[in-house]
């Protein structure tokens, strides 16, 4: 068996790496696991940073599509949001955005969330504008 074979069964994030963070203390909910707002704060950052590079300008977040939150998340933890641009439109960019940990002890990748990220190109009054 070789080394890519072993690899075969080990899962891999969907998109590039756009945003890695630490989960402290302060982001906990009243359960002592990370709060689900931040992640979906992070992960919403994380699409911003993949959209901006196409819509070259002023974005704004339009809907948040498909959440499943798949394991909790705990202190400490090192958060790895990855992007994906799924479809770009006339003025909307949808970013697929999973999100990953590090297992505290085994060290193995965990799949924590994953959404999709709808952003509109914005002009400087606010407007939807044509992305170029």
């Amino acid at each position: 068996m070789s080394d890519n074979d072993l690899n075969d069964d080990i899962p891999l994030p969907g998109g590039d790496l756009a945003l890695q963070t630490m989960a402290m203390p302060a982001d906990t909910n009243a359960n002592g696991d990370i709060f689900g707002g931040w992640l979906v704060s992070q992960m919403d950052l994380a699409g911003a940073i993949a959209a901006l590079k196409i819509a070259q300008g002023r974005i704004a977040t339009v809907a948040i599509n498909g959440m499943v939150f798949l394991t909790p998340v705990h202190v400490g933890a090192v958060v790895s949001c990855y992007a994906d641009v799924t479809e770009v439109g006339r003025s909307s960019i949808k970013v697929s955005v999973e999100v990953w940990i590090r297992h505290k002890k085994t060290q193995e990748p965990t799949k924590v969330t994953e959404g999709d990220f709808v952003f509109v190109a914005l002009d400087d009054s606010g407007k939807t504008r044509v992305i170029t």
